[in-house]
């Protein structure tokens, strides 16, 4: 075992909740986001990683770790921008009715014989009823979204009517009334679901406030389907519906009239705003002229660019001559440390108007002295993120991102390297030579991109 002079402290915090993804039954899901606070102490400076444990007690056992770097060592005890240092993971799937134990340690372990820095939390999954489990496929096919609208009352003193609406996932049924004891129970065999199902059960006690168990026997679930509850109460006088019929009926007679009403008043609105409208271009001699916000341009280029000599001219001319807001991943080192390469490279593609690969075939001599090319140095240690920005924005035109949003740019006329071919169907300028077509197609109206002109290969 490998023994440290010094070892990081515990964590400060750690956290959970659930997270949804997807909308779809097939792609939905629940995973667990696990956030954590470093502490602000000195011990900071030796912390490299933080490792996260979970373990799921259910009807069957799960057991999972993940292990989080840190792109580089923490130089303060807390940001800049002030707080703490807070970090998250979001990966670890949730199942219903599960109890988690997660744990969690920083990284380098505690010395043998030392008190280990960890921190530990229990979380409990909601069941399949709640609201965000029910849309889960295991749910729905359990029958999370199927609403029975159980009645049951009292007929006589031997025998007490159920009714239930039946699913389309399953046509078998058990209804079940007990009274701190079963005092009688009933199969239920319908073979036109959906429909409204009717059985009369013969009880052997009294059945007014008892509870009716609903027991079905999905295809999707068999025995392990949600069971649904009601009460009985007594019938109703021969000639009086049970609320939920009347509410039917009634709610058929207004249906018509309610959706006339409601294209009447749509109709009515759509007539006073196209009034509004014309009125208010009669009265307003003059149109008004509004400075329009910068373009926020993200620049991704290779690690063997020059950055002084090449990228920083280059952002330099997009500020002065292309109204533009320039992202430069040099310039946010704290803020990839914090959120991870992978979620601020996709943060940053959603928020920006333009995505800019600026390439060169040329590495000028005078950037090994001038710009620190010597080994050991800030930009040689610094992780490369262009071929994680190549892939990822690549992945994303493959999947019918329209590739209006993307731009090749060189300094000096080349083709396009045999690893970076796949930009050959971005447009691409030379500058200075195409300086004037560069900005403006910075600069105009974002136009729909011919949908058969896309990325066939996304890979370095």
């Amino acid at each position: 075992m490998v023994q440290h002079t010094l070892t990081p402290g515990d964590l400060g915090d750690l956290r959970v909740e659930p997270v949804t993804s997807g909308i779809a039954m097939d792609n939905y899901a629940i995973s667990m986001n696990v956030s954590w606070r470093l502490r602000a102490d000195a011990s900071i400076r030796f912390l490299k990683a933080t490792k996260i444990c979970v373990t799921g007690r259910s009807s069957a056992r799960s057991y999972s770790c993940v292990r989080c770097n840190y792109t580089e060592a923490f130089q303060t005890q807390t940001p800049r921008t002030g707080g703490r240092w807070t970090f998250s993971y979001t990966g670890f799937p949730v199942e219903p009715n599960t109890v988690y134990f997660i744990g969690a340690h920083n990284i380098p372990n505690a010395n043998m014989n030392e008190d280990p820095p960890s921190m530990s939390v229990n979380f409990t999954s909601p069941g399949c009823l709640s609201r965000i489990m029910k849309y889960k496929k295991k749910c729905v096919e359990a029958g999370s979204l199927w609403d029975p609208n159980i009645t049951a009352c009292k007929k006589n003193g031997t025998a007490v009517e159920v009714n239930f609406t039946t699913s389309p996932l399953g046509n078998k049924y058990m209804a079940l009334i007990q009274n701190n004891i079963v005092i009688g129970f009933s199969n239920v065999l319908e073979n036109t679901p959906p429909s409204r199902a009717s059985v009369v059960i013969p009880v052997t006690g009294e059945s007014e406030g008892a509870a009716v168990q609903l027991t079905p026997y999905f295809h999707t679930c068999g025995n392990d389907c949600i069971r649904r509850k009601g009460t009985v109460v007594l019938c109703p006088p021969e000639g009086v519906s049970f609320p939920w019929d009347s509410r039917r009926g009634m709610l058929g007679g207004w249906l018509p009239l309610l959706s006339a009403l409601l294209v009447a008043t749509w109709v009515l609105a759509a007539g006073i705003c196209l009034m509004w409208r014309r009125e208010r271009t009669r009265k307003a001699p003059f149109p008004t002229t509004t400075l329009l916000p910068p373009i926020k341009v993200l620049v991704v280029y290779p690690c063997e660019i020059c950055f002084h000599h090449t990228v920083c001219h280059f952002t330099e001319f997009l500020q002065n001559h292309c109204r533009s807001e320039v992202i430069l991943e040099e310039w946010q080192k704290k803020k990839i440390a914090e959120m991870g390469p992978v979620q601020w490279l996709t943060t940053q593609k959603k928020a920006v108007d333009k995505v800019i690969f600026l390439l060169s075939n040329d590495v000028s001599p005078r950037c090994d002295g001038t710009c620190g090319r010597s080994d050991g140095s800030p930009h040689e240690n610094s992780q490369d993120l262009f071929p994680l920005a190549f892939n990822l924005f690549c992945s994303d035109l493959r999947s019918q991102t329209p590739l209006h949003k993307y731009m090749v740019v060189y300094f000096r006329e080349a083709d396009t390297k045999d690893e970076y071919s796949a930009l050959s169907v971005c447009p691409k300028y030379h500058l200075m030579k195409d300086a004037p077509a560069f900005c403006t197609e910075l600069l105009r109206v974002k136009q729909q991109v011919s949908a058969g002109k896309r990325l066939t290969a996304c890979s370095l």
